[in-house]
């Protein structure tokens, strides 16, 4: 059976993002408060499951947003397909001005741009603890480090699929976002953003990057 495969976004019918999905409290709490700072509101539960439409993911290498205020974050994805679970990388780019306002509201504003190529999702179960998440933004002409991370720090997929489903299977044709890191420096618009998911025991990494291009607001 082949450990890696292209990405058919027309496959997934159904997109979950899992929002706090920390297993540490207090790190949760850090993003929690990174979000209030920009006045977002706390989650009413954690983690929370948000629905947004399949049609929103994409393997392109940029995507067009209204105005300038907002960013993306790195998260590990997990699709439910004919022959099995997958697990692949994606950004849950999301307004945050309509944050403040609506959480689901944002999550349907922007396309979610995710990896080209993703993983047989039991070949990387037996050390996932292991896999690392990493994002660089583009501000300004500076590329830095965005995010760095075990994904140790959140629940696994088996884990989150049980909470949203009851059950141990995630729907086929359904697409998981399973949570993201905190940031370094702040919450910040980029230009460009791009992001890796390293798996350091079979010594391979997915990567997928893109520009984001900002529309005026008319009114």
């Amino acid at each position: 059976m082949t450990n890696e495969r292209t990405l058919d976004p027309r496959a997934i019918r159904a997109l979950v993002i899992a929002g706090w999905t920390g297993r540490d409290a207090a790190a949760v709490e850090k993003h929690i408060r990174e979000l209030e700072a920009i006045g977002v509101p706390r989650p009413k539960r954690t983690p929370i499951f948000y629905r947004a439409a399949a049609s929103l993911l994409t393997t392109a290498d940029g995507i067009e947003v209204l105005g300038d205020a907002s960013s993306g974050e790195v998260e590990c994805v997990v699709y439910a397909l004919d022959d099995g679970l997958w697990v692949g990388l994606g950004s849950d780019h999301t307004d945050r001005k309509a944050e403040t306002f609506g959480v689901s509201l944002s999550k349907q504003l922007c396309a979610k741009p995710v990896s080209a190529h993703i993983w047989r999702y039991d070949d990387v179960a037996p050390h996932w603890d292991r896999l690392i998440l990493r994002s660089f933004a583009h501000i300004g002409g500076a590329r830095r480090l965005y995010q760095e991370g075990a994904v140790a720090g959140m629940r696994p997929p088996p884990e989150l699929i049980r909470l949203y489903t009851g059950g141990d299977e995630l729907p086929r044709g359904s697409a998981m976002f399973c949570g993201t890191l905190a940031v370094h420096g702040g919450i910040a618009a980029a230009e460009r953003f791009e992001m890796e998911l390293e798996d350091p025991v079979l010594r391979r990494t997915l990567r997928q990057s893109y520009t984001i291009h900002t529309l005026p607001i008319e009114g």
